[in-house]
């Protein structure tokens, strides 16, 4: 079987690894290169304590799984599990995230000032309390691209780069091929992977993606020596650091709640404010921002992720937000569609509510 996948990003490189793992021939193509988008501006936190619902819980819990599971097929160094400290809600409100998590089955832990400032010591001035999650974890967004292309590629697919993916072919009513400027790429299925540049694609062959208007900023702070063991979600500000010493850290001040449509203010200027708020939490360490980018989250219009078949026969689909977090899962379930592979009751139940469908009319 002969599978184009549209999109070099972390879900496109996860889902042609696990075609190709399934036996698939895999082309897989992008404009710019590998996580070369949104993946590659990403902050990099695995997590299932951030959901819109019970169902997107068990769907980000599940995906965390996926990682062990892949973690066993082959190298995945650009992942630690470094675990995530909390304390973004305070008194009657962390307790109460606490207790639906707990509901839910998450591992949770509230630790005290003490506990804190022992995991953590040079955060200046400790919360009185903060969740612990210790299953959490953080992908160098990149790397982890690279690493399930190379390992796609070392199973025979092919990558293709600089090229964009003008059209989908069709014959009847099935796809037939992806169309490029110098003709037409065959396959007998095709994947659209390419986060918001799905949008014209799909809609080409009658495929309805509203998408939301999120665009993201990152920066990255020269290095500095290792100050930070976990993900740090503070009020008002995500940060963690690198293998390199870099510090990493969204812009905005409320990251997982940020419904910015436009970016109005100057890069460097947001890249300074949010340089500012991290000196204050880390007075020990000289912080100075070497790189601040700028992409746009793959957010769909009900903010869910959009998984499986759509459209033309052998047409299938996976855009979302939190592609992180999701991507290992993304693959098994994506691929298993594409290679008419039966899912168990349990996969067809946590996929069935991010069908394409609920945006068709």
């Amino acid at each position: 079987m002969k599978v184009v996948v549209v999109g070099a990003g972390v879900i496109g490189a996860s889902v042609a690894c696990q075609l190709a793992r399934g036996g698939a021939q895999v082309t897989v193509i992008d404009a710019a290169g590998v996580a070369a988008g949104a993946t590659g501006r990403s902050f990099g936190w695995i997590n299932a304590s951030f959901h819109a619902d019970a169902a997107h819980y068990r769907l980000r819990a599940e995906s965390m799984a996926a990682y062990h599971r892949l973690a066993e097929q082959m190298d995945l160094a650009p992942v630690r599990w470094t675990g995530c400290l909390c304390w973004e809600e305070t008194g009657a409100a962390l307790d109460r995230q606490a207790a639906d998590l707990q509901a839910l089955g998450y591992g949770v832990e509230i630790i005290d000032r003490v506990e804190f400032a022992a995991r953590e010591p040079h955060v200046a001035d400790p919360p009185e309390r903060a969740l612990a999650f210790a299953a959490e974890g953080v992908a160098e967004t990149a790397p982890l691209a690279q690493a399930l292309i190379d390992a796609a590629t070392g199973l025979g697919a092919r990558l293709v780069l600089g090229v964009h993916a003008l059209g989908i072919e069709t014959r009847g009513d099935t796809v037939s091929g992806v169309r490029i400027a110098q003709g037409v790429i065959p396959a007998d299925r095709v994947v659209i992977c390419g986060g918001t540049g799905s949008v014209g694609l799909l809609d080409g062959v009658g495929v309805a993606l509203p998408m939301l208007q999120r665009p993201g900023l990152l920066l990255r702070s020269a290095p500095v020596a290792p100050v930070l063991s976990h993900v740090m979600v503070a009020p008002g500000q995500e940060f963690r650091q690198d293998p390199t010493g870099r510090i990493i850290a969204p812009t905005s001040p409320n990251h997982q709640s940020d419904s910015t449509e436009h970016v109005t203010e100057r890069p460097d200027l947001l890249a300074d404010t949010a340089m500012a708020r991290l000196q204050v939490m880390l007075p020990e360490v000289a912080l100075r921002w070497e790189q601040v980018s700028q992409a746009m989250r793959p957010v769909p219009q009900d903010g869910l992720p959009v998984l499986g078949p759509c459209g033309p026969q052998g047409l299938h689909m996976a855009v979302m937000h939190s592609g992180i977090t999701l991507a290992p899962l993304a693959g098994e379930l994506v691929a298993a569609g594409v290679l008419d592979q039966p899912l168990s009751n349990h996969q067809s139940d946590m996929i069935a509510p991010y069908a394409p469908q609920r945006f068709q009319r």
